[in-house]
């Protein structure tokens, strides 16, 4: 089981100070914060992106890269790259490169992403949104899986004789991850190519992603990858925790009613009751977090977001503390209780090489062995 936090990457007013950070403090100090996750033992760091104020991360292959300068362990990924907008071709290049420079401690997570704005600026009509994600998706897998390739689709130019550069590290591409809040599609696509399958859960009621997670584990089945349990899951959160519960809901609350995407709509309360958010002490965040395993099953990735809504980097700093020393060591604990051992662990590009490399020498061994009919002559 993976923890880690990941970042939309607002640019917000902290209402308790009427400050606003800029994008230079912003941008430094998400590459602190992801230095503290891993400081902290957690697993993971991933990033969104976005092309529009008031957000930072257009360019999420360059923050990592950055990031990956000035870390040994944690997994550096996206929390959504725009399969939509972005060319394949420059999807397969920069996070093979982000790969090679983080020594395979990358992977991705793919999305069409929430603002409708954002097609015409790169070409595109969000009308095709699920069309391109298909069609695009396609492209980038045979340019990581293909030294050579030859294509022609609808929405971009045809390639001929086209290698991407750099090749995937040792042969073995970014592990993908296919995320979505609403379209069973994009669980479709996830299921068709073995991939992993990102419920960003944190808005709506989880009966919503119990459709969408059930419909992929059984989809996954179905095109032969494995059992549905073994159908690799990843899933969103949010929190704010003090020591004590009082004094978590009185801090956020402000910050809450004031995020630019849930502020000024449903109670903190209300929110809480419904969504993955917990405001309170570690120990509501334990108890709330195990019961994900209850809705969802057995699961490989668990994000939070803690670095939104305006909150000082100061505190989200405390944040990471008291997540690592009160909540971390649990959720490792009873999550790996009663773990069935044919669910698979979170992937790691370890884990693959050797996986790749141990199917290799089986089919080397295979092709190498004489067949019966071959030798029924020798004695």
């Amino acid at each position: 089981m993976q923890f880690g936090i990941f970042s939309v990457g607002d640019i917000t007013m902290d209402p308790t100070t009427g400050r606003t950070p800029t994008e230079h403090e912003r941008l430094k100090a998400i590459t602190t914060i992801a230095k503290h996750a891993e400081d902290i033992g957690m697993d993971v760091f991933a990033t969104g992106e976005h092309h529009n104020p008031p957000f930072y991360p257009s360019s999420p292959s360059t923050i990592l890269a950055y990031i990956a300068a000035q870390t040994e362990k944690i997994i550096l990924s996206t929390s959504t790259t725009l399969i939509t907008t972005n060319d394949p071709v420059k999807i397969a290049e920069d996070f093979a490169t982000l790969q090679h420079l983080a020594d395979g401690r990358s992977d991705i997570v793919l999305g069409r992403g929430n603002m409708g704005a954002v097609y015409p600026w790169f070409g595109k009509n969000n009308q095709d949104s699920v069309e391109l994600t298909v069609e695009n998706y396609a492209l980038l897998r045979r340019l990581w899986d293909e030294e050579v390739v030859n294509w022609e689709g609808k929405f971009r130019t045809p390639l001929r004789g086209f290698t991407s550069t750099p090749r995937p590290l040792d042969g073995v591409a970014p592990f993908v991850w296919h995320g979505a809040i609403r379209t069973p599609q994009v669980a479709e696509i996830a299921a068709y190519y073995g991939d992993g399958f990102f419920a960003n859960n944190i808005f709506w009621p989880k009966e919503h992603y119990i459709q969408l997670i059930n419909l992929y584990r059984e989809r996954y089945a179905h095109y032969g990858h494995g059992t549905p349990e073994q159908a690799i899951v990843g899933l969103g959160g949010q929190f704010f925790i003090r020591k004590n519960s009082q004094d978590a809901v009185n801090e956020f609350r402000p910050y809450f009613d004031n995020a630019p995407v849930y502020g000024h709509g449903p109670s903190m309360e209300d929110f809480t009751s419904q969504t993955p958010l917990t405001v309170g002490s570690p120990a509501e965040m334990i108890e709330k977090t195990l019961a994900f395993r209850d809705y969802f099953g057995d699961y490989q990735r668990q994000l939070f977001l803690v670095d939104h809504a305006g909150l000082p980097l100061k505190t989200v700093l405390e944040q990471l503390d008291l997540f690592g020393s009160d909540v971390l060591p649990t959720l490792r604990e009873e999550f790996a209780k009663n773990r069935p051992a044919s669910v698979p662990e979170g992937p790691t590009f370890e884990a693959r090489r050797a996986a790749a490399q141990a199917a290799a020498a089986v089919e080397s061994s295979t092709a190498s062995t004489p067949s019966a009919s071959s030798t029924s002559g020798v004695k």
